[in-house]
């Protein structure tokens, strides 16, 4: 039985995101210089912004799950009359010069997703909650129009 060395090469359980444009000027990775540098752990957590879009008869429905943050740490909005967006940032832990990691897992950085709402959706009336790490933002309809059922005589 021969011992795989994790962190000295491939890792399929790791959590980090290979980027092919890596070491290009025009790339995302942060090693390159492009032009938004990005480190892995807040890939992860741009990536890592988990989000549920349900359509009920009365509302959408969105949940996120936001582990760790506080209301005021994410921020839902309503731009451009139709769009969604539902953003936030989870800080980095402190380190001590004096702590070694052994590893770590858990992301930080920003996060930020955008859905286009359809057309029936009450942008004005979109409520925001947060309980036990997940977040519920509700958009409620209009109601669905009913035909206009005009009814005819027959003569004769």
């Amino acid at each position: 039985m021969s011992l795989i060395q994790r962190g000295t090469g491939f890792d399929p359980f790791s959590l980090g995101f290979w980027d092919p444009f890596d070491g290009f000027p025009f790339g995302t990775g942060a090693a390159g210089g492009g032009l938004v540098p990005r480190t892995s752990s807040e890939t992860a957590a741009f990536a890592g912004a988990r989000i549920d879009w349900k359509e009920t008869p009365e509302a959408h429905v969105f949940k996120a799950d936001v582990p760790g943050l506080k209301k005021e740490e994410v921020k839902v909005e309503v731009q451009d009359g139709n769009v969604l967006q539902i953003s936030g940032e989870r800080s980095k832990d402190q380190e001590e010069k004096t702590d070694t990691w052994h590893r770590v897992e858990r992301s930080s950085g920003k996060f930020m997703r955008r859905f286009r709402l359809p057309d029936n959706a009450k942008v004005e009336q979109v409520k925001a909650a947060m309980e036990n790490g997940v977040l519920t933002v509700t958009v409620p309809k209009e109601e669905a129009k009913k035909p206009d059922v005009k009814s005819i005589q027959i003569s004769g």
